[in-house]
């Protein structure tokens, strides 16, 4: 039996006809039916009809790929993301193929008659350098219509989330994610695994990458490319480590960590002052994990601390009681805030940007301050932070800045640099005007630009014609001074995603208005003409590029090409030119760069002194390097800057990218400079003589890079920056290959290298201070906070910094101690929190007077915030000194809220500090902030000013003070008060065996065997089997429901509506809207929010005038 199939070929074209047979008669299927069962021939389909479309409006075209109504005209407007008009806009019909319509005339209309309203009809706009825009005509009863379009500038996706680093258990589940935006918005997803793509037709993946039943070999680097009509790019790298289901989530041995001890703790068993406490390496750990699969974990478990022991550690007559770490663990990693301050301040003279407005995006943020300061809290999954700050007054120009931070948490502080605004000249607009690019009189510009007649326009599409106000504003990279004001990070996106750098020949800020200077003007056929005899790398004449900076990402995109070109322009000789086109609109802001593939990383650490110990490095500072094309055998005679770059030091320093050679060690140069908190870090010296151990880079690497501190010739030089040749390593030298300078492949090497490898050095003075913690903390890193009652910072969001003001009468300057011990509480009462020591400043204006501001543990909850603790502050100042006075505010604050430390011996002072955050008439400066350093300086400020709003450098004696002892000059042969304190007053307590402190007007109650009752007058509570109040001669409030009063005697302001006074007996100056007082004749130098006063005192041996503390980045001279 025989079937025949329908021909397969569609109407009009050839296909196939297939024919199958079966047999009948099965038992004779070997005799008869041993043909093919099936057969094919070529068939014709059948005959198109004349057109298959359906109109429900209208009639079908002529060409069979629209319906139209010859009755209805479609009217639009097309402008562009400033509102301009999009002149010459593309409109096309989406049929079966692409069909141009119409073009936009020079105001942005256009007309199409024929389009049937019907919704159906979609209808695409297409522009040079624009996004194409897709919009359906609306379904409508009418015949005309009118549609406005609105075009947006094509740019390469912008990845704002990438995978987060995790760790999982063998068979466990993990789910990354990643998302951009762009102009056309991101259509495709690719993961990589190790730089490997993964299949996406077996993962199945789009913007989230979903891993299950995970194996060890699973574990490694992941990212994800996005991809548009516009280009790639690429999201940052995340780790996941794949341990098996047994396997420990963290060594539970903890890693080395030395701390400081007092300078009257030597230890003779390590013949050194340092003792190892511990550290646990906060790094992702496998917690427990709900159900649910999703791009961040609902809880975030890091390596910390799970076992402490307490150390007794033998000082000089005294016992030290310190927390040191024996086992890490997986816990809950600790919370943090990531805070960015900074000042913005005009580069020529520092004139603040006062109230200026910052924007991140599109997005208004924030404002500057009367002083230029700055605050931004930073979300949490943000990657990079762009700020632009715009001036109101438009003296400035708009800045765009790329701005590092802690990602673990704390605040780094930027000093961002602005550009003042070229005067406006006047142009005709009917005529060719020639603007020069240069700013070094001496020397010709480095380019020009020129501009045809009638080439200005307003935003609605309209020629312009009269007088025009044009300010073009060039950054010189021949003038090495203003490299830090360079705008943004320097850095675009290639079509594979991957982010380059690029070398700057300038950057010019652009600004046509009116002749009244109300209205912007946009300008086209606008030419750059680049002497090519500024371009001293020849291979850089081919490479060279127009680009603009997108504000948004803080990334340039190319503008154009330059063309090379002959001219006599302005000199009779025949020159070269590099000439390239451009457009002003919507962006302002444009560069001429070359995109440079030689590219390594420099390491770079930073130390709290010159020990340089790896304990002792630094989080927080911000390192910068200026990349140098020194002039052609003059390494040490740079021509021009290139690159300014800026990476914040982390746990293991900062590796900072630049521009390097392999072949010539000259062909690039480099000066690298540290800031923290607006104070200049120093570098190691390399006169008279360079000392390789010191530096940290040894020989003769050493001498091939030619290292020189700016001192290095005039020794009136500040201190603060160095220079290298940027020599690439040698693959065949092994002394090249362990650092300071790594191949830009290896940049997980750099970042990974041990203390050991060679790496430059910046160190901070930091004067007469010691801070020793019971439970270690390092203020720079915010994760190695621990969960302890002894924590000296209870919260890790939250650091609130206390200080009092001690005067001394004397001819000596004085070391001042605060020993802070647990004071209420019944789980630290008699413990110590830690030791403050500090050193006194002379007064300048008056003979023997000092003056110290001494840190002491703030009264308050701990890290439970189950019930507060005042603190036992014992102030011992160094000497024979002898109190002579209390601030009476602060006596009066003590007695009226009990209970009250005994102080009957006057070469010392003892208080169980106060509760409140108490102001400069009680001689107690407090400041809360989520970073602990920008609390303790901020603090420090106001105390040496002796206010509660102000902040000073010079050391105000007579103003704000606390305590005042007189002391007398110390015989050589007498001990120091340090050396000689035994373990009575000076050992905790219940670590000597002996009684916590009494409290004046009682007995110990130990002493009749007794339990300790710690407030006179009432019998303990525990006695009865009641908890103890904690208030004199009331219960507590907590027992009856109620909160604490924070005042006794008298109604808490708070309660009852108020804010608390600030001052007491006068009005607070900023209720009268006047400046605090300042002393006469002395100059005010400002501590601003961030910034390091880096507190010195003068040397004790010269008699000093001024007595200043240095300014930002200056060593003392005298």
């Amino acid at each position: 039996v025989y079937l025949n199939h329908p021909c397969s070929a569609k109407c009009g074209q050839t296909g196939v006809q297939k024919r199958t047979r079966s047999c009948l008669a099965e038992p004779l299927w070997g005799v008869h039916c041993n043909e093919a069962t099936e057969e094919g021939r070529l068939c014709i389909g059948h005959v198109c009809s004349a057109c298959n479309i359906t109109c429900p409006m209208g009639h079908v075209n002529a060409d069979c790929d629209t319906c139209m109504c010859e009755d209805a005209t479609l009217h639009g407007k097309v402008s562009l993301e400033d509102g301009s008009p999009a002149a010459d806009a593309r409109v096309y019909l989406q049929a079966k193929k692409l069909k141009l319509l119409t073009m936009a005339d020079n105001r942005g209309m256009f007309r199409i008659p024929g389009v049937c309203p019907d919704g159906k009809n979609t209808l695409k706009i297409k522009k040079a350098k624009y996004a194409t825009a897709t919009v359906t005509v609306p379904e409508s009863n009418r015949k005309n219509l009118a549609i406005q379009v609105q075009l947006h500038r094509s740019g390469k996706p912008y990845v704002f989330r990438s995978p987060e680093d995790k760790a999982r258990r063998v068979g466990q589940s993990v789910s990354f994610c990643c998302d951009a935006r762009g102009s056309p918005a991101p259509d495709r997803y690719l993961w990589y695994h190790n730089g490997s793509l993964l299949d996406p037709s077996l993962y199945k993946y789009k913007n989230n990458l979903i891993l299950k039943n995970l194996k060890r070999e699973q574990s490694g680097e992941y990212f994800c490319k996005a991809s548009s009509a516009g280009g790639s790019a690429k999201s940052q790298v995340a780790k996941l480590a794949v341990i098996g289901r047994e396997e420990a989530a963290c060594d539970s041995q903890p890693q080395s960590h030395l701390i400081r001890l007092p300078h009257d703790c030597f230890q003779k068993a390590t013949n050194s002052f340092y003792y190892d406490v511990g550290k646990c390496p906060a790094k992702t750990c496998v917690g427990k994990l709900d159900k649910g699969l999703r791009c961040k974990d609902n809880v975030s478990y890091c390596c910390g601390v799970s076992k402490m022991e307490t150390r007794d550690i033998s000082c000089d007559g005294y016992t030290l009681p310190t927390k040191v770490i024996v086992e890490c663990g997986c816990k809950i990693c600790t919370e943090t805030k990531i805070m960015v301050r900074g000042r913005a301040t005009a580069a020529d003279n520092g004139e603040p940007l006062r109230f200026g407005h910052i924007y991140m995006g599109n997005k208004r943020v924030s404002m500057t301050g009367y002083k230029g300061t700055f605050s931004i809290h930073v979300p949490a999954d943000m990657e990079r932070l762009v700020l632009t700050f715009v001036d109101r007054l438009q003296k400035f120009v708009n800045t765009t800045k790329v701005l590092p931070f802690k990602e673990n948490g704390g605040a780094v502080f930027h000093e961002i640099k602005l550009l003042r605004k070229k005067a406006p000249v006047t142009l005709e607009s009917t005529e060719t005007n020639v603007i020069s690019l240069g700013e070094i009189e001496e020397d010709d510009p480095i380019a020009e630009l020129e501009i045809p007649p009638n080439a200005f326009y307003r935003k609605n599409g309209e020629v312009y014609s009269g007088k025009v106000k044009a300010s073009v504003t060039f950054l010189d990279p021949r003038n090495i001074s203003i490299a830090p004001v360079t705008q943004s990070d320097l850095n675009f996106v290639d079509e594979e995603g991957d982010v380059f750098p690029l070398r700057t020949y300038g950057m010019f800020s652009v600004d046509f208005t009116d002749e009244q200077g109300t209205e912007s003007l946009n300008a086209e056929d606008v030419k750059v003409h680049l002497d090519a005899a500024q371009v001293k790398m020849p291979e850089h004449m081919q490479e060279m590029k127009l680009w603009s900076l997108n504000p948004e990402t803080g990334l340039w995109e190319e503008e154009g090409d330059f063309n090379i070109e002959k001219s006599t322009r302005r000199k009779r000789e025949e020159r070269m030119f590099l000439v390239g086109n451009m457009e002003i609109k919507e962006r302002r802001l444009f560069n001429l760069d070359v995109p440079e593939s030689r590219r390594c990383y420099v390491k770079v650490r930073a130390y709290r002194s010159e020990r340089f110990l790896q304990s002792e490095q630094i989080q927080g500072v911000v390192i910068s390097i200026i990349n140098m094309e020194p002039e052609p055998g003059f390494s040490s005679n740079p021509r021009a800057w290139g690159r300014f770059d800026s990476v914040v030091t982390g746990p293991n320093g900062a590796c900072v990218p630049a521009f390097c050679d392999e072949q010539n060690p000259e062909a690039y140069g480099a000066y690298i400079l540290a800031s923290m908190g607006g104070e200049e870090l120093e570098a190691v010296p390399s006169a008279p003589k360079l000392n390789p151990a010191a530096i940290g880079v040894p020989q003769p690497y050493l001498n091939k890079l030619n290292y020189r501190r700016t001192d290095h010739e005039d020794s009136n030089i500040k201190k603060t920056a160095f220079s290298i040749n940027m020599a690439k390593p040698s693959p065949n030298s092994p002394e090249e290959n362990n650092g300071p300078i790594y191949a830009y492949e290896n940049l997980n090497e750099c970042e990974e290298a041990p203390h050991s490898a060679a790496h430059f050095r910046f160190y901070r003075i930091e004067g007469d201070r010691y801070d020793f913690n019971t439970v270690p903390f390092s203020e720079d890193d915010l994760m190695s906070w621990t969960d302890d009652y002894l924590a000296w910072w209870p919260k890790p969001m939250e650091f609130r910094a206390c200080y009092i003001k001690v005067k001394i009468n004397g001819p000596q300057e004085v070391n001042v101690r605060s020993r802070n011990m647990g004071g209420t509480h019944p789980r630290t009462i008699g413990k110590l929190y830690g030791i403050r020591d500090v050193r006194s400043i002379r007064d300048p204006q008056q003979r023997d007077v000092s003056a110290a501001c001494l840190e002491f543990k703030c009264s308050g909850m701990l890290f439970d915030q189950d019930r507060v603790d005042r603190t036992l502050v014992k102030v011992v100042p160094q000497g024979n000194c002898r109190r002579v006075s209390v601030n009476s505010m602060l006596h009066e604050y003590l007695v009226n809220h009990l209970p009250m430390a005994t102080n009957n011996d006057t070469s010392e002072y003892t208080m169980l500090a106060p509760l409140d955050p108490l102001g400069h008439n009680y001689g107690i400066y407090t400041v809360t902030d989520q970073d602990p350093r920008i609390a303790k300086e901020i603090a420090l400020g106001r105390c040496f000013d002796g206010t509660s709003d102000g902040t000073s450098r010079i050391m105000k004696s007579d103003v704000g003070v606390g305590l005042t002892f007189t002391c007398s000059e110390r015989s050589a042969t007498e001990q120091s008060i340090f050396q000689s304190q035994r373990n009575l007053g000076q050992q905790s307590p219940r670590d000597s065996g002996q009684q916590p402190p009494r409290y004046s007007g009682q007995q110990s109650p130990r002493d009749s065997g007794l339990q300790p009752p710690r407030y006179s007058g009432q019998q303990s509570p525990r006695d009865s089997g009641l908890q103890p109040p904690r208030y004199s001669g009331q219960q507590s409030p907590r027992d009856s429901g109620q909160q604490p009063p924070r005042y006794l005697g008298q109604q808490s302001p708070r309660d009852s509506g108020q804010q608390p006074p600030r001052y007491l007996g006068q009005q607070s100056l900023r209720d009268l809207g006047q400046q605090p007082p300042r002393d006469s004749g002395q100059q005010s130098i400002l501590v601003l929010p961030g910034q390091s006063p880096a507190y010195r005192r003068p040397p004790a041996s010269r008699g000093n005038d001024q007595a200043r503390i240095p300014m930002t980045g200056q060593r003392p001279t005298y």
